[in-house]
């Protein structure tokens, strides 16, 4: 378990009381979340989700399945899943969707290194968990070949990693979660430089220099080092908005990359601290009235802003793990139990044969080039709010998952046993 600091006496006494408080709150919950445990929730969402795709994430020769951020995502979920409820089917999905795109030799079907995305680092993760729980070489050929795209990643003046080789020198916060949990991952498993983790924390520092806004506590989803780009402030490079999904991946890039950095390297608590911090911000711009977030995080009711499934799942994933982990004080417990009703009454349906939908989802948004309407990704609010509103986006379904394991374990609540009974009522009307 990993200590956040305490620097004085007196905030220690303080957090102490914070955390005893937060422990009552929490004792008076019962052991369910609107007829079920957290854990239940997340493999409901699952099943379901397995079922409405059916092997359609799957590599076929006539096409199909892609090499794809957002099945990796989603997979990986299945696998932390199967650790805490342990089913085959979680890893015969995850195998067929991720395992058909990787030959004997470790070649990725539909990948191409010469594009230097970020956002096709990210099923490495799953990839090297698929060789956790095989052994085939296969898996850790495939790791090392995506590794391999980071020793030649094009670069930002001070050494960011642009998202993508057609995004010049472009960082964006969605390129943390994609790039350096599997760079610090890969790195331990398969004893890397140590030089590699000086790698990946600088990526951080650099975001947090360039994109972190102080008044808010938030960050902009994206900087140009060059100040060019037509979405770019000329005189900070950055963009304008808090996109909540931006923030989301960079809240769940913290969380995760700490669970591969070295507890003795020298910049581990320097990401601990904008944990803290971001997880203060987090607190301060949740709806109070549904418990989840907004679209455009700061901009609350504001004219077609809406409250936004993937993010909120997201930052319930990031601030329960880190709870857990003990990088944030316990108080936060009550905010995480809040925002995760919240996503239960706000974004979660159930059809008549008990499967469940994740509906709010922000289906996509980006800096630059054309959106999905043919209008410039200008990084503006009304950008943001334009994109089309979809369901069971796999961007928000895994977090989604990933979100009830958490706060399982926040809850102190074990796995349960057998098969998983039907909730006693529906999470919304």
């Amino acid at each position: 378990m990993k200590a956040f600091s305490l620097r004085t006496a007196p905030a220690r006494a303080t957090i102490f009381l914070c955390a005893l408080l937060a422990i009552s709150a929490e004792a008076k919950l019962s052991p369910d979340v609107n007829g079920a445990t957290p854990l239940q929730w997340s493999q409901r969402m699952a099943d379901s989700q397995m079922t409405r795709l059916d092997g359609r994430l799957a590599w076929k020769p006539t096409g199909g399945g892609k090499w794809d951020y957002a099945a990796g995502l989603f997979t990986l979920s299945l696998l932390k899943l199967n650790e805490q409820a342990p089913n085959p089917k979680y890893v015969a999905f995850t195998t067929n969707a991720i395992g058909s795109f990787i030959s004997a030799n470790g070649k990725i079907e539909g990948y191409s290194p010469a594009e230097y995305q970020l956002d096709a680092l990210n099923p490495g993760k799953t990839v090297i968990e698929l060789y956790r729980l095989t052994g085939e070489e296969r898996y850790a050929k495939a790791a090392a070949l995506l590794a391999k795209q980071l020793a030649t990643q094009p670069r930002t003046p001070d050494g960011g990693f642009w998202h993508k080789e057609r995004y010049t020198n472009q960082m964006w916060l969605d390129g943390l979660y994609m790039g350096a949990p599997f760079y610090a991952e890969y790195t331990k498993v398969f004893d890397g430089p140590a030089t590699n983790y000086n790698d990946v924390v600088r990526q951080f520092a650099l975001v947090k220099k360039h994109l972190y806004d102080t008044n808010s506590g938030l960050y902009f989803h994206g900087w140009d080092a060059a100040k060019k780009q037509s979405w770019a402030n000329p005189d900070t490079g950055t963009s304008s908005n808090f996109w909540g999904r931006a923030v989301g991946w960079y809240a769940m890039a913290l969380v995760d990359t700490l669970d591969y950095l070295p507890e003795n390297h020298p910049a581990h608590q320097k990401l601990i601290d904008q944990l803290n911090d971001l997880s203060k911000a987090l607190v301060k711009y949740q709806d109070p009235a549904s418990g989840v977030w907004w679209q455009v995080m700061d901009r609350g009711n504001a004219r077609g802003n809406y409250r936004e499934a993937t993010a909120s799942s997201m930052f319930v994933y990031a601030l329960a793990k880190a709870v857990n982990e003990g990088e944030i004080p316990r108080q936060y417990a009550p905010a995480v139990l809040k925002g995760y009703r919240g996503l239960l009454k706000e974004f979660v349906r159930t059809n008549d044969s008990g499967g469940l939908g994740l509906v709010q989802c922000c289906q996509v948004a980006g800096l630059g080039f054309k959106s999905t309407s043919g209008g410039p990704r200008d990084g503006s609010f009304a950008y943001y709010v334009s994109e089309p509103i979809v369901e069971n986006d796999l961007k928000g379904v895994g977090p989604f998952i990933l979100a009830g394991i958490e706060v399982q374990k926040m809850m102190n609540l074990p796995s349960p046993k057998g098969p998983v009974a039907a909730p006693q009522k529906k999470a919304a009307p």
